[in-house]
């Protein structure tokens, strides 16, 4: 489970901490541009790294420097509770004295209190507490060093803590690239969700019995669903197709063509099944999940989340829809405010605000600061 990431001269967050220990499922609520998408791009530089992406040019841009200031490293910070173990990741990058490319500054590894790697600039130490011993060596300093430590077996820490990383779900989809064609099988679930019909593939073919989970959550929200199958169309290509049934007839439908709240319900049901059945309990973010949802469906579509992730897993939304924003109480909800452009963003829990009267009514009137 996330306890806590800390983010610092990264766009508008500076000196930023959001707190989620024991928080199994949270919302941040805020007007546009306080920096809750930013918050989901710094998930995703850390996701990046656990799928194995390491060059620092794909993980952020000189732009990202809060304000340009560029003589004080960006410093990211995530701690994550795993196997009775808490573990805490440190990277934070700079600028070359030229001022034109980016490399990393500081890197660390830490579980349980102990250092599996540190890291200044290219300076790398890596401690094997088992056998007592340190080694150290270079790294190239534009070249994160977590994707290319070796591994001595699937309980290494580094293991268990990339694969946690591998398979957080950073979601913001736009149903019209969610065509449900597929040319592989996938557990790494694209931002957008334009590979939904890949991921499904690679979940049903690890764990079969998922199958019966998103099955199950369809029928609840569409009872006119009958069933789902990936037909084969090519040598590798398949293509997801959806039926329907009221009484003895049946209409097929290619995935493409639902609709595009339809489609979020099939991508909910996946969450709700990778939830269950993958290894490690699952961190989601999903960027306003009641998007493309009439009201009559959000507050159900909400509450399926975050029941599916009460007993395993934790999720983490952004929403601006008032029956959402209803579904959560004032401990699991955090407000961020930022009082202009030139200023960083602040964060603190609900329950530590005062608000006057109806909550969705200050929200919308403004009446609430910081």
């Amino acid at each position: 489970m996330l306890q806590r990431i800390y983010i610092n001269n990264f766009r508008c967050l500076e000196n930023f901490e959001l707190t989620l220990k024991d928080i199994p499922s949270a919302l941040l609520i805020g007007k546009n541009g306080v920096g809750k998408s930013a918050i989901s791009y710094v998930l995703q530089v850390f996701q990046s790294v656990g799928r194995g992406i390491n060059r620092v040019n794909q993980l952020i841009e000189p732009k990202d420097f809060s304000r340009g200031r560029s003589d004080v490293p960006i410093r990211f910070e995530i701690e994550v509770f795993l196997k009775y173990k808490l573990y805490k990741y440190i990277l934070a990058f700079d600028l070359t004295e030229e001022s034109t490319k980016i490399r990393v500054f500081e890197e660390q590894l830490l579980v349980a209190g102990n250092p599996i790697y540190s890291r200044k600039k290219a300076q790398i130490n890596l401690e094997y507490i088992s056998q007592n011993h340190e080694a150290q060596f270079s790294v190239d300093w534009y070249l994160v060093a977590l994707p290319i430590m070796q591994e001595i077996s699937q309980n290494d820490p580094l293991h268990i803590f990339r694969t946690w990383l591998d398979h957080m779900i950073i979601l913001a989809p736009i149903p019209s690239l969610m065509t449900g064609e597929s040319n592989q099988e996938t557990l790494e679930p694209k931002r957008n969700a334009s590979n939904i019909g890949e991921w499904l593939s690679g979940l049903l073919g690890r764990y079969p019995a998922a199958y019966r989970e998103i099955d199950k959550y369809l029928r609840e929200i569409m009872p006119d669903f009958e069933d789902f199958r990936n037909e084969i169309i090519g040598k590798n290509s398949k293509n997801l197709l959806v039926q329907f049934k009221v009484n003895d007839a049946y209409l097929n439908i290619d995935f493409e063509d639902l609709s595009d709240g339809e489609k979020c319900f099939f991508l909910c049901g996946v969450v709700l099944a990778a939830t269950k059945f993958y290894e490690l309990p699952l961190f989601c973010f999903w960027d306003e999940p009641d998007n493309y949802l009439s009201i009559s469906e959000v507050g159900h579509f909400i509450v399926s989340l975050r029941r599916s992730f009460k007993n395993s897993g934790q999720i983490l939304v952004t929403s601006h829809n008032s029956e959402a924003i209803q579904k959560f109480s004032d401990e699991n909800t955090f407000f961020l405010d930022r009082k202009n452009h030139l200023e960083p963003t602040l964060i603190r829990p609900l329950s530590q605000i005062s608000v006057s009267g109806d909550l969705i009514n200050s929200l919308i009137c403004g009446y609430i600061e910081l």
